[in-house]
């Protein structure tokens, strides 16, 4: 009896062809549609693989029930909406997308920045409004980013190929992580600085953080309170880290001067959700990956990952506690 693998969402035959041949694969047939809660749990007891979207929770009650699941590949490099530590205890590997999206959501991130200071999504929005009468000195104007400083909270490989970036722009780097990263200080010119010194001190605060215990809700009232009346905050981490109310009440009071934003605590969010009231807020469904390239090597690493562990070997890339 072959092993079945359940994908959770609709993908390019192309990146799954090579399950097909090995595997009993089903799929669900929607790509703008999560699977419900409810079908996924009920696919998740007969199968040995599971290829999950970061939208899909797989936690400890699903993972209990489903006796014959060898391996979880979710096509994201963060794995928050996964038990991982339930996995373990019952031998299943999880595996994610490290690596091959590192440089695509980078220049998600910086773009981000750029549409916030410049305000390039309120200045394509006056156009298309017809409200463009005559050429002014001030209209519309935002902000400087060269020689202006950046700081970076989470300095992973994508936080770093931010810095990148930022260094072709002549930015001063601040960055904040839970341990130094030498290789960002010698080859970039990276500074490390605690929380409070980075949002005090930068032009730009980015966060590339991980959701988990020590970074939810990281960025309070307090955090806001401390940052520039002229700096702007772009979240392209997880939303959850974020109290979006601090956050709504700082643009809103002109504490901070705009924000960009590729993620949200609940997602997606509907068109009364306050923070888009803000003309200073540029939001975008949660893209920071997708580009056509990435989106397609991501779902054959997940396909990879499933292989090599149905094949009675080692992910490519697991999750490791």
């Amino acid at each position: 009896m072959k092993d079945r693998v359940y994908i959770t969402r609709k993908l390019p035959e192309e990146t799954i062809s090579g399950l097909k041949e090995h595997y009993h694969v089903e799929m669900w047939d929607k790509e703008d549609i999560p699977v419900p809660a409810e079908v996924l749990r009920e696919k998740a007891k007969e199968a040995s693989a599971l290829l999950t979207m970061l939208s899909d929770s797989i936690d400890g009650d699903l993972l209990a029930e489903a006796h014959r699941l060898k391996v979880v590949a979710n096509l994201a490099v963060g794995y928050d909406n996964i038990d991982v530590k339930a996995a373990a205890e019952k031998g299943i590997t999880v595996a994610n997308t490290p690596d091959v999206l590192t440089d695509t959501t980078a220049d998600l991130t910086f773009a981000l920045l750029m549409a916030a200071a410049r305000r390039i999504t309120e200045s394509a929005e006056y156009v298309k409004e017809g409200k463009w009468k005559s050429w002014s000195p001030l209209l519309l104007a935002g902000q400087d980013i060269h020689h202006k400083t950046i700081g970076i909270v989470g300095m992973g490989n994508i936080g770093q190929a931010v810095a990148k970036r930022a260094k072709g722009f002549d930015m001063n780097i601040l960055y904040h992580n839970r341990s130094r990263r030498p290789e960002a200080e010698e080859k970039l010119g990276a500074v490390y600085a605690s929380f409070e010194e980075l949002c005090e001190q930068s032009d730009y605060v980015v966060c590339l953080a991980p959701l988990n215990e020590s970074t939810k809700n990281l960025f309070t009232e307090e955090a806001f309170r401390r940052m520039k009346n002229s700096a702007i905050f772009i979240n392209a981490g997880r939303g959850a880290i974020v109290d979006e109310d601090a956050l709504y009440r700082a643009l809103l009071d002109g504490e901070i001067s705009g924000a960009g934003l590729d993620v949200f605590v609940k997602e997606p969010i509907g068109k009364d959700h306050p923070l888009l009231s803000l003309s200073n807020v540029v939001a975008l469904p949660h893209i920071g990956s997708s580009s056509t390239e990435t989106r397609m090597e991501m779902a054959r690493l997940c396909a990879e990952n499933i292989n090599l562990v149905l094949s009675g070997k080692q992910a490519k890339t697991p999750v490791h506690i």
